[in-house]
């Protein structure tokens, strides 16, 4: 993103000990100031609290990596992007960056059971397709869900195949009951999943979550017993290419593409090391100087999940874009739909309406990289020229 032409509005302080408040027109302005804000001044004065806190890095203290903090964005507001890959080398912040989205994620509407029922549970299944609490709590008129902040749920390295999907609950069992526990997976519905280091997760485990996303439920089976869960997440993965390569059918699962680069500008990279530095000796003071911006933020990322679903994308403009997919040689249909919503979320991150293309334009790299392969089309040509064969040979059929 580039600076701002406009200052973001100012008004009066209301104390002598207050700051003005500033207000911006759209997320974008807001991000925008957030990468440039000239904190030198507040970091000279803060000290070291002494204190050992588990609080995220501030997502907006990050310097640089525009195109990796606009990808994580886009995917707070329009989780149909369908999922964020960070590809680049050990260091440039990927896994800080997406750990840091804590303070911005939204509200929504979770189960408050162990066994995550929900409303739609008795709507599409009974009374019997909840769990005797929750039908007890229904039929009393009782609510089944309460606001609750998007999580950010990470899948270790070491997890188990029954520990991502679920497997047969020993508490239950106790009360001569069956019933399958939520695995990492189900825990995962409405939130960000986050896998590090995803090209060195076993193929196992990494088909079923590539299952669930695809459908937005899965079925565990256990002998007799089964369990059906919702499983509608963001995923997002982070890796190193030196590490491995992604298979090809993880890597269309990833709707945009980022590849991250370190800062190339020293004034950044000191920037970068003195905001860290701060961070380490006092993350509250750290978290605090973007307080105002945090906030601000938050509130417009839940009027740009509101508005995306209204943003419109004029015919015209799709189907000039799908012409230039065309000539890019790119098969997969997944390119010009994660590309579209990932447009609509930024037109909605800006305030409006409808896509523009400028829009398009700012999105495409994200969206369309890495989307070619070199096998398929050497695999087609191939084909092409035994089709043709094939029709001389039928020709003499005559």
């Amino acid at each position: 993103m580039t600076t701002p032409e406009a200052s973001p509005e100012i008004t009066a302080p209301t104390s002598e000990n207050t700051q003005p408040a500033r207000h911006f027109r759209s997320l974008k302005e807001l991000l925008d100031f957030a990468s440039v804000k000239n904190i030198t001044k507040d970091l000279a004065q803060m000290g070291d609290s002494g204190i050992a806190e588990p609080l995220p890095f501030p997502f907006l203290a990050i310097v640089g990596q525009t195109e990796m903090k606009l990808a994580l964005i886009l995917g707070l507001i329009n989780p149909n992007i369908g999922g964020i890959l960070l590809v680049g080398p050990r260091g440039t912040a990927k896994t800080t960056a997406v750990r840091s989205l804590l303070d911005l994620l939204p509200v929504i509407e979770r189960s408050t059971c162990y066994y995550g029922c929900l409303p739609e549970d008795v709507e599409t299944g009974g009374i019997d397709a909840i769990c005797p609490e929750c039908a007890r709590k229904y039929a009393e008129g009782k609510p089944l869900t309460a606001p609750d902040r998007v999580r950010l749920v990470e899948l270790p390295l070491n997890a188990r195949l029954e520990d991502v999907v679920g497997g047969l609950d020993e508490r239950a069992a106790v009360h001569e009951r069956m019933r399958i526990r939520r695995g990492i997976l189900a825990q995962a519905d409405k939130n960000l999943l986050y896998i590090d280091e995803i090209n060195l997760l076993d193929d196992s485990i990494m088909d079923a979550i590539l299952d669930a996303a695809a459908q937005g439920i899965y079925t565990v089976r256990r002998g007799p017993v089964a369990a059906t869960y919702r499983a509608r997440f963001l995923l997002i993965g982070s890796m190193n290419p030196e590490e491995g390569k992604l298979r090809p059918q993880i890597l269309d699962r990833f709707g945009l593409r980022v590849i991250v680069h370190g800062l190339t500008d020293a004034a950044e990279r000191l920037e970068a090391y003195r905001r860290v530095q701060a961070y380490l000796a006092n993350p509250r003071a750290m978290i605090n100087l973007y307080a105002e911006e945090i906030a601000q933020a938050r509130e417009e990322l839940q009027s740009a999940r509101r508005l995306v679903r209204q943003v419109r994308l004029p015919d015209d403009l799709a189907t000039r874009a799908i012409h230039l997919i065309q000539k890019m040689q790119i098969d997969s249909l997944r390119a010009e739909i994660t590309w579209f919503e990932a447009a609509r979320a930024y037109a909605a991150a800006d305030g409006r309406d409808t896509v523009q293309a400028t829009d398009l334009r700012a999105v495409a790299p994200m969206a369309l990289r890495l989307r070619r392969s070199s096998f398929m089309t050497e695999y087609f040509d191939h084909q092409k020229n035994e089709e043709h064969e094939m029709q001389t040979l039928l020709e003499e059929l005559r």
